[in-house]
């Protein structure tokens, strides 16, 4: 089997709820059937639908956090009572195998991505063009009261102001213009010196 020609990218996409982190990663990997599918490790029940090793690997919580301490999440988090979290081993190893990997996963996971897998990440930030239509499409949705989406927006507050860690920061005010955009990102990261390590045996390198 012939070697990869560069490292994967794991590109980290956060964003407070209603955004559009889950749309735009979603828009990435159909658009390219090689970007490795990372699944996660949840502690919720299973919406209808829902499979087990397909949409995500369901867990009680006494076993989610046996993995975190073993090591076995690259990144994990309990939100609003629940936990959520990134298993090491395949994604590891799909970066290893030259496949890039998107997760969409909120500021504290891209910390901790960070930690792990400093050489691998590559942060982008998605904000919403204002305060009202996060609101608004959060009320679209018609899946959370009043309650659930005041709590949803204050918890947005304090996840926007985590911006200026990330590599790269987009607001989607238009979600093609994002999706190209967030697609810039990850071309132009494929092509970083750094990941491109079978170049150094072909090209000489100045001493």
């Amino acid at each position: 089997m012939a070697k990869p020609s560069r490292r994967g990218v794991c590109l980290v996409i956060s964003a407070p709820s209603g955004a559009g982190k889950s749309t735009i990663a979603q828009a990435l990997r159909e658009a390219d059937p090689t970007i490795f599918t990372s699944i996660s490790v949840t502690t919720r029940a299973p919406r209808p639908g829902e499979e087990e090793g397909v949409h995500y690997y369901f867990r009680d919580m006494p076993t989610f956090r046996r993995m975190a301490e073993a090591g076995e999440l690259l990144e994990w988090a309990e939100v609003f009572g629940r936990g959520y979290g990134t298993p090491r081993a395949p994604l590891e190893a799909a970066l290893a195998a030259g496949r890039d990997v998107i997760l969409d996963i909120d500021w504290q996971g891209h910390r901790l991505m960070r930690q792990a897998m400093a050489d691998d990440v590559v942060g982008l930030f998605v904000l919403p063009p204002s305060l009202e239509e996060l609101e608004a499409r959060l009320r679209g949705r018609k899946t959370d009261g009043d309650a659930e989406i005041a709590a949803r927006m204050k918890a947005a507050m304090g996840e926007m102001s985590h911006w200026p860690e990330f590599d790269y920061v987009l607001v989607n005010d238009d979600l093609d213009k994002a999706v190209a955009e967030a697609r810039s990102v990850l071309v132009a990261n494929r092509l970083a010196r750094a990941r491109r390590k079978d170049l150094e045996a072909l090209w000489p390198v100045a001493g």
